[in-house]
């Protein structure tokens, strides 16, 4: 096999003409062309209105050896030759790994939680996963009850269930996190195995879908279930039973304790309950940064012309990523970029409200959003101890609600730069699951907060015409961005308490669906180096 790499070609090109082109690169005639697979596809609109497709190719053909014995073809070094390579969990070889007589309990059945659970299971290790909220049929269900008619379950909505709050976000599953191991793709080959579409696997900002991940997610549960794994739903732990410094079982709302030697601490951002039993009994944790701020919306259209000018039927829906360095020192920049989209209610306690946003598989909603977030510090939530900045967030949550009246709060740009209520939108529209109210969202954060975001979003403007469109839609509030406090492991990935593997994105350690799936993988892999199935 051969990889091609750096092949720009137009985004609607046919597979004949593709076919030509790749034997025009590679000196052959067309019928020596066994096949072609795309390895990675990316999109360049630097020259735009000519926007092309950046392709990496795995092509076979039946004169392999004599093309890449031939010098001219690969000078450039775009052309070498392809052996696949893929994500293998380590075969443990270690004599002395621990017997254990408990199974593995995992905490939380979010993607670091799923995945620590997948490959601990198919390698005989009979992992017991305990959700506090529903599977994720029940918890659709839940969420679209909670859209229609507000009324919140705290165990299942759009932070709490299976698959965690990256269910109810799109499912992107692009991540900048160095991988000489394959972890991402072993990822997105069993997300495909799963039912995603193929494409994630190449595309270079692949998502799966919010309608989509509904079905990959279930199945992704009968893979376990099949290796050997065990689904506890509806059941909050409440405790652990600690002996000597060592984890030797967990404590649930059922009145049972279940006996472990190993739990993964995979609870998620939101799961400031736990966070309080943990700093209870003297788990090791530290505050750090996160950012806040509000989920704006644009016109999608407006989005697709800018990056790609004459926007092409054969292009999807156009993202953006941007960033800025606010006078105040404070970063701003966009985060969980939706296109087509729409913002959601995604609040887990009563009397607080946060938003989020998601998209389906085919991001045809009329709406491009995402959170323009602020960067905080523990110097934002002064406090004492590690759980200051989630109550910072619970006070802003609260603000929010009380702004809303209970539904998301929502304010034109303008509005908020003028510091007044809004009474009603301009020419762009709002696309939201749940109810919505006018209010002014300036009241929420301090001002420096404030002014930073204006300054921000005044700066996207030089970088997408519109951006800070007078009638820009805000909704408040962008509060769960990451976990705000990070829970302590050595390089074993083990807390101070022997056993215990805080892990993923609650723990501060991951910041998406493949980082915390990743680190999940991580884990379980330095389980089976250390302990027998």
């Amino acid at each position: 096999m051969i990889r091609i790499s750096d092949v720009k070609v137009k985004v609607n090109i046919s597979e004949d003409d593709l076919k030509k082109k790749v034997a025009g690169i590679l000196h052959v005639m067309t019928n020596d062309i066994v096949s072609i697979a795309i390895d990675k596809r990316s999109i360049d609109a630097r020259k735009k209105p000519d926007v092309y497709y950046v392709l990496r190719l795995i092509v076979e053909v039946t004169n392999e050896k004599k093309i890449l014995s031939d010098k001219r073809i690969i000078k450039d070094g775009n052309i070498e030759a392809y052996v696949e390579k893929r994500y293998e969990f380590p075969e443990c070889v270690n004599l002395d790994r621990i017997s254990i007589s408990t199974r593995p309990v995992i905490i939380g059945a979010g993607p670091c939680g799923l995945f620590a659970a997948y490959h601990l299971a198919k390698f005989g290790y009979n992992p017991i996963i305990i959700e506090r909220g529903k599977c994720v049929e029940e918890r659709t269900e839940d969420v679209n009850k909670f859209f229609e008619t507000g009324v919140l379950d705290t165990e299942s909505n759009v932070q709490f269930g299976e698959g965690g709050a990256g269910a109810f976000s799109d499912g992107k599953l692009n991540t900048l996190v160095k991988d000489p191991l394959l972890r991402s793709d072993e990822v997105l080959r069993i997300f495909t195995e799963c039912g995603a579409d193929p494409d994630i696997r190449y595309e270079a900002k692949p998502h799966v879908g919010t309608d989509v991940l509904f079905t990959v997610i279930k199945n992704l549960r009968k893979k376990i279930e099949d290796y050997g794994g065990e689904f506890r739903f509806n059941t909050k732990v409440t405790g652990f039973d600690i002996k000597n410094n060592k984890i030797v079982g967990v404590v649930t709302d059922k009145g049972e304790t279940i006996n472990t030697d190993i739990c993964i601490l995979a609870i998620g951002h939101s799961a400031r309950d736990t966070f309080k039993v943990l700093y209870d009994l003297n788990v090791s944790m530290e505050p750090k940064a996160f950012a806040v701020g509000f989920r704006v919306e644009h016109p999608q259209k407006m989005i697709d012309y800018s990056q790609y000018k004459e926007a092409s039927e054969y292009l999807p829906a156009a993202p953006y990523k941007l960033t800025h360095t606010a006078e105040s020192g404070r970063g701003v920049y966009t985060f969980c970029m939706c296109p087509g989209g729409y913002v959601v209610n995604a609040s887990s306690e009563e009397g607080m409200l946060a938003v989020n946003g998601m998209s389906y598989k085919k991001r045809d909603g009329i709406n491009a959003n995402s959170a323009v977030i602020v960067s905080v510090t523990p110097d934002d939530y002064p406090g004492d101890g590690p759980l200051a900045g989630v109550e910072f967030q619970r006070r802003i949550e609260k603000k929010a609600y009380e702004l809303g009246r209970g539904n998301i709060p929502q304010q034109r740009f303008i509005d908020f730069i003028e510091n007044r209520e809004s009474k009603s939108l301009g020419h762009i529209s709002t696309e939201i699951k749940g109810k919505s109210t006018l209010t002014n969202l300036r009241q929420i954060y301090s001002e420096e907060i404030n002014l930073s975001f204006i300054e921000g979003i005044r700066a996207f403007g030089h970088k997408i015409k519109g951006f800070d469109d007078d009638d820009m839609v805000m909704s408040g509030v962008e509060s769960r961005t990451s976990s705000p406090l990070r829970i302590i492991r050595n390089d074993d990935f083990v807390s101070n308490i022997e056993g215990l593997y805080p892990a993923g994105e609650g723990a501060g350690y991951a910041g998406g669906i493949m980082s915390a799936a990743m680190d999940g993988m991580k884990v379980a892999e330095k389980i089976a180096t250390l302990y027998k199935p």
